[in-house]
């Protein structure tokens, strides 16, 4: 009995764990896509000043190129983050549906055992009441 209750605390305790990760992941990303907007905008501003919006141009401002150069990189991570983000929500699932499983079968043995309990109870009970009744009609 011990082991399946350790069984389903553990189980638990790996939910918790993967609804944690989930939410680190997902809130690094918020974070990432914050700050891809913020270089977004500050490329644009920086074109803006400049006057040229080709990055071919020969004199496309060098702030502008390297805030890109951060902004692709943000994205790549940023999708790198999503499959992790995928990833991590799959494990979560498992680890739910697993710790179902076994509070599914905590709950019928508990059920069953009840039912014994209940059956052993109605047997003395109906062991006594004929006991009774045969001391009555014998007396």
């Amino acid at each position: 009995m011990k082991s399946r209750e350790s069984l389903i605390r553990l189980h638990r305790f790996q939910v918790d764990e993967k609804r944690r990760q989930v939410a680190d992941i997902e809130s690094m990303l918020e974070d990432f896509q914050r700050k891809e907007r913020d270089l977004e905008a500050q490329v644009v501003q920086e074109q803006e000043k400049a006057g040229i919006s080709d990055v071919a141009h020969y004199a496309y401002p060098m702030f502008a190129k390297s805030m890109r150069a951060r902004r692709d990189n943000m994205i790549e991570s940023m999708s790198e983050l999503s499959r992790q983000l995928e990833q991590a929500r799959e494990e979560l699932a498992d680890a739910y549906r697993e710790l179902k499983k076994y509070e599914l079968v905590e709950q019928s043995r508990q059920r069953r055992a009840k039912r014994e309990a209940a059956r052993i109870e109605q047997n003395v009970l109906d062991e006594v009441s004929l006991n009774m009744h045969r001391q009555n009609m014998g007396g």
